[in-house]
């Protein structure tokens, strides 16, 4: 199997189970309660399970962008193809967009900013894959981001590639789960866009690494 396929595969387990196995469910207050656990999967109120309520979507998912947008600094400085510079220039304009505009949602709609992940959930871009005691979850929503490897890559191009795809197929599975549960047509609008762009920018990876370096 390929590395993108093995990536593919552990993430999807491990929203199939749920990150820690715990309930993560939101207050009903824009608050983020049973946040230890860090799971997906419990369905509470005016949920279904394997879903998101907005606030907890967009806690989740501005740090998932930030991560991206670390990639894409590192990019914009290392990467030696055009086209991976004009991509991680994108990349950046777009999710730093959307994550103002996630705050701005969440500060109208419950009535203060969104919720910082606090000390201990291994929260740190530049550190490797399940640092800290989120664990899985550090793991899986960093799809398989670690700065550090990626900065001291010998072929940064390459690197940055095989790093990108599966952080993009974890952004495409978040967001395509929490338009089930999306209260605010805004914020789905919002996630079928990322969908939309993500899948192009993971197929226009796949097409370069083909081209570059061979099947991945």
């Amino acid at each position: 199997m390929s590395a993108f396929g093995t990536v593919a595969l552990m993430l999807t387990g491990c929203l199939a189970r749920g990150w820690g196995g715990g309930g993560m469910l939101g207050d009903g207050n824009g608050g983020i309660a049973g946040m230890t656990g860090y799971g997906i999967n419990a369905a509470g109120p005016g949920q279904m399970g394997m879903g998101y309520s907005d606030p907890q979507f967009i806690w989740m998912m501005i740090p998932h962008h930030e991560g991206a947008i670390a990639m894409a600094d590192l990019a914009l400085n290392r990467a030696k193809r055009t086209e991976i510079k004009e991509l991680a220039k994108s990349i950046k304009a777009s999710q730093t967009r959307e994550n103002a505009q996630m705050r701005t949602w969440y500060q109208q709609w419950y009535g203060k900013a969104v919720p910082s992940w606090g000390p201990g959930t291994g929260w740190g871009w530049q550190g490797g894959m399940g640092v800290g005691t989120g664990g899985g979850m550090d793991m899986g929503m960093r799809g398989g981001t670690n700065l550090s490897v990626l900065s001291a890559a010998p072929d940064f191009d390459r690197a940055f590639i095989e790093q990108m795809i599966p952080h993009h197929q974890m952004g495409v599975m978040m967001a395509s789960m929490a338009q089930t549960n999306s209260q605010h047509p805004q914020l789905r609008a919002m996630q079928q866009a990322m969908v939309k762009a993500q899948s192009r920018e993971i197929e226009q990876m796949s097409q370069w690494y083909r081209s570059w370096y061979g099947t991945p």
